[in-house]
Parts: structure tokens; C-alpha cells; sequence
């Protein structure tokens, strides 16, 4: 009996490909496999074979296929199951089916590559794809770390002063409402939104209204937003030399010419922008302390920036990322505080006086037309910051604990950047510290004839990383250096890390000649 059972399914079996035949070209064989037991339904596999056999072109566009009765019983199933899978592929296009005519594969499929097609010469080849477009080269690669590693890396704060109770209590004030049931505006959350219009118009001049605002995720990703919403592919960007590698890798992606912008001690070179038809439509810029050489742009070349935006009908990115630092003088207004024009985007974070993790950044302008664009282009991504980092940092600011830990934090850094001196003093004239005015980093500048990225590679051997400065070039770098961030270290660290690189730097000298080429000055 069992062998009967056995020879009428495969019986059936051959006789679903029989009244297939006349559906297939003659030299392929299509075989329907029906697992009987378990998962997926017979409906499910039916439907996939079938639809792989079209997108393959075993089944070619125009080719009828069988009835659904003859093919439910020769296929040992039910004709309900037939139709619905042949009403199925109807809807997804694969098939037309017309009352008196039967079903057939779709004749507007014929565009479709026929399962043999010869495949294009960059496949063979093993080339990219004509339609993906080369990626820029990544401009800084983190080494492999260990935890005994004293790693001198540009940003990083330092939460050791962060009160556990003032973060505890930002949570409970989180915690103490619902959310909403919907994703909140692209925008941002409207009373974080206000809160940052009085904090920025107190700390840093910018006079800007809550509708100005834009919560973003992060300042990389107000980067990319202003960068999508201004530059169409081809068009020049320019951007600081040496410059923040990330910035300049997100506007390349975007497809930005990049044009590189001479900087020096004070920053920018406003007299190195191009003019007229040549001007780039959108320039980035770190006035406040420059990325990552330290310099600050000064109020002379704010105007002359500003003088030459408007002129050139031009946008100005001012990326304030570390501002809150300053140490020997009281820190400039911003750039956009001078702005009087609606020429700047302004973009900050927090992730310097807080955490990078809290994941909130926010971007200012006084355009309307392109704050809606941006607007516009956060809710067709659900580009949107974390509803609860959100609220976390606006009880901060409300109940002004962030105020107070950033004057915590200012004099904790201002401790740690005088170890920093004091441990590199005796390099002077092999090398000399810059940029150590503000922020978290600054630049030690080397005597020429001395290899940066050779002496990274021997202070890394003795257990410190530290980025040479050719990681920041567009092009060929025109100085030897090390960027230095001391923020998340302890001073114990600094000193230690700094009493390696003054070893390190003292024998390259040593093998460079005792005589230095080009001493430094300063």
C-alpha cells in the first residue's frame, strides 16, 4: 500500500511538468519540489519556485501556463491553492490573467536578463560596479587598542566630573512623563528647541529664535543635512587644510568637489578663497579653535569672511565643537554672532560637555527656505534624536547643572593643558605646543626635517597613540605634527604620555642630526 502511495505522487509529479512543458523553452527543466510536512505552506513554496522561475526566465515572458485545475491534481493539491498563488503573482506583475484566454508570465517582463545572460565586462573583470561610485579614501584609521595604552585622542571629554547625582536626577525628571505615542517633530523636541535658543544667545551671542533650531543627532550629521540640502554632485565645498577628516568625508560621499583653504596659526586664509565664478558655494570652518592646528580666527578675518559670503552669495558652515573651553582669554562671539546676513549654519554638540553617548547635536540658521529643506529631509529619513536624550538634556539645562558642569569642566582642563605644557617644555627647539588656547587638543608642531607619522609609529610601539598630522590633509601635508587631546586623560597620563613622545621625538632629532635644518621659532 505504501508503495502504491508512493508511485501515484510521483505519478503526479511527472505529470505537473508535463503540463508544464509547452510553457518552457526546450532546452530547460523545471522542477516543482513540494515538502509535504512543516513549513512553509504549500501555498508559500509554490508561490517561490514559481516566481524564481520567471525572474529567471525559465519561464519566459508570454509563455502561458497550465490550467489550475490539470495543475492542483497533478501536483496532488488543491485548486484553491493554485488560484491563490496565481492571483498572487497577478498583483505582483509576474503574471496576467484574462477570463477565456488562461494565464500567462507578463510580456512586460521581457526586459529581464535571460538566465545564461553574459555578464558586463566590469563584473568579469572584478570591478566596481559603473553605479556605485568610489568611496573617498578614510583619512584617520584607529590602531588597535589595548587598555594599557595612553591614547592622545582630539575630543575626547572627561566624565570623572560628571555627578552621578545630577545625571540620576536628569533620568527621573525623564521618567516622570510618558512619551508621546508618535515620533515628535523632525525638527526636535520644541522645548529643547527653546532652551537652546537662550543657552546659545547667553553663551556664545547667537540671537536666534527656537524656530532656528534644529536638533540633530550628532554634529556630523548636521554636516551631512546642510551639505544634502545645498551641494549637488560636482560642486566645490571649500574646506580648512588641514581639516576635520569626517566633515570632509561626509560631503564627499555627498558627491562635494573638495577645494582646499590654507590655514595658518590664526585659521582660516580668507585672501586664499576663490572669487567670483570660482567662489564654492559652501565653505566649512572651525573659527572658534581650529581643527585640528588650534588657531582662532580673528575678528579681522570674521568680517572678511562674512564680506566675502555675501559677496559670492555663499553659505558658511561654523562648526563651534569644543567653544566652552577657553582658557587665557574670554572666548570671541561667534561667527555667527556676527552674521547679519543669514550667512552661516551654525552646528554644535554636546558630546564635549557631556558625553559623545547622549547622541545630541543641534544646527542654527536664519534662512527659513533651508531650514524647512532640512527640516524636510530629517523626516523623510527619520533622521530624528532619541526622544529621552532629548528630555535628559533639557532638565540639565532647565535646572542649569549643565552651567555648572561646564565651569567644573573648564577649570578641570585648564589643570590638565598646564600639565601638557609643562611636560612638553623641554622639547623647545625640537618642537613647540600650539593651539592650547581652548578646547580639549592642541597641535605639537615639529621641526621639519622630523617624520610625524614615524615618530606616531614609535610612540605607538611604546604604548601611546597619538594621530600625526598628515591624517588631517586633504593633500600633501605642508607640516610636520602630532594633534594632541589631552581631555580625556588624567594628568597622571599626560605626563607620562608626554614624557614618551619627548623620548621618542629626542632620539628621531638624535639620528636627524643634533644641528636642527629650520629650528622652530615661539
Amino acid at each position: 500500500m505504501k508503495e502504491q502511495r508512493h508511485f501515484a505522487r510521483e505519478n503526479r509529479r511527472h505529470f505537473a511538468l508535463a503540463a508544464l512543458s509547452d510553457a518552457l523553452p526546450d532546452d530547460v527543466e523545471l522542477v516543482i519540489q513540494l515538502k509535504r510536512v512543516g513549513r512553509p505552506s504549500l501555498q508559500r513554496q509554490l508561490l517561490d519556485q514559481l516566481r524564481r522561475a520567471i525572474q529567471g526566465g525559465l519561464l519566459a515572458p508570454g509563455r502561458r501556463l497550465p490550467a489550475t485545475r490539470p495543475f492542483a491534481s497533478a501536483l496532488g493539491i488543491s485548486r484553491h491553492i493554485v488560484e491563490a498563488v496565481y492571483d498572487e503573482l497577478a498583483i505582483e506583475g509576474y503574471l496576467v490573467r484574462r477570463r477565456g484566454s488562461g494565464t500567462s508570465v507578463n510580456r512586460e517582463l521581457a526586459a529581464l536578463a535571460p538566465p545564461h545572460a553574459t555578464p558586463p565586462e566590469s563584473a568579469r573583470d572584478g570591478a566596481a560596479p559603473r553605479w556605485l561610485r568610489p568611496a573617498p579614501p578614510v583619512s584617520v584609521a584607529a590602531p588597535a587598542l589595548n587598555q594599557h595604552m595612553i591614547v592622545f585622542g582630539p575630543g575626547a571629554p572627561d566624565l570623572s566630573l560628571l555627578p552621578m547625582r545630577v545625571w540620576r536626577s536628569a533620568w527621573r525628571a525623564v521618567g516622570a512623563q510618558l512619551p508621546t505615542v508618535a515620533y515628535g517633530p523632525a525638527a526636535g523636541d520644541p522645548d529643547l528647541r527653546a532652551a537652546l535658543a537662550r543657552y546659545l544667545r547667553q553663551a556664545r551671542g547667537v540671537i536666534c529664535a527656537p524656530e532656528d533650531v534644529i536638533i540633530t543627532t550628532s554634529a556630523a550629521q548636521a554636516v551631512d543635512l546642510v551639505t544634502q540640502a545645498t551641494i549637488s554632485p560636482g560642486e566645490s565645498v571649500g574646506f580648512e587644510e588641514p581639516g576635520y577628516p569626517i566633515a570632509r568625508q561626509i560631503m564627499q560621499e555627498r558627491g562635494a568637489r573638495i577645494l582646499p583653504i590654507p590655514v595658518d596659526d590664526d585659521g582660516l586664509r580668507v585672501d586664499a578663497l576663490p572669487l567670483d565664478s570660482e567662489a564654492p558655494k559652501l565653505v566649512y570652518v572651525t573659527p572658534s579653535h581650529q581643527y585640528p592646528l588650534g588657531g582662532r580666527l580673528p575678528v579681522a578675518r570674521r568680517m572678511a569672511l562674512l564680506c566675502w559670503a555675501t559677496a559670492c552669495d555663499s553659505l558658511l558652515i561654523e562648526d563651534d565643537y569644543d567653544s566652552e573651553f577657553r582658557f587665557d582669554a574670554a572666548p570671541l562671539p561667534a561667527l555667527t554672532a556676527l552674521d547679519r546676513d543669514g550667512r552661516v549654519v551654525y552646528i554644535g554638540t554636546f558630546s564635549k560637555i557631556v558625553t559623545p553617548a547622549l547622541r545630541v547635536g543641534y544646527l542654527v540658521t536664519l534662512q527659513p527656505e533651508l531650514r524647512e529643506r532640512i527640516i524636510r529631509l530629517k523626516a523623510l529619513h527619520g533622521f530624528h534624536a532619541s526622544w529621552p536624550s532629548q528630555r535628559a538634556l533639557l532638565a540639565l539645562i532647565a535646572e542649569r547643572h549643565l552651567e555648572r558642569h561646564i565651569r567644573r569642566m573648564r577649570r578641570h582642563y585648564a589643570d590638565k593643558r598646564v600639565a601638557l605644557c609643562e611636560a612638553l617644555a623641554p622639547l623647545a627647539p625640537l618642537a613647540r605646543i600650539c593651539g592650547i588656547d581652548a578646547g580639549l587638543h592642541a597641535c605639537l608642531d615639529l621641526r621639519p626635517d622630523l617624520s610625524a607619522r614615524d615618530i606616531a609609529h614609535e610612540a605607538l610601539a611604546r604604548g601611546v597613540v597619538v594621530p600625526p598630522l598628515d591624517a588631517y590633509y586633504y593633500g600633501s601635508p605642508q607640516r610636520q605634527g602630532l594633534a594632541l587631546g589631552y581631555g580625556g586623560l588624567d594628568r597622571d597620563e599626560i605626563i607620562q604620555g608626554a614624557r614618551i613622545l619627548h623620548d621618542v621625538i629626542a632620539a628621531a632629532a638624535d639620528r636627524a642630526g643634533a644641528e636642527p635644518t629650520n629650528p622652530l621659532s615661539g
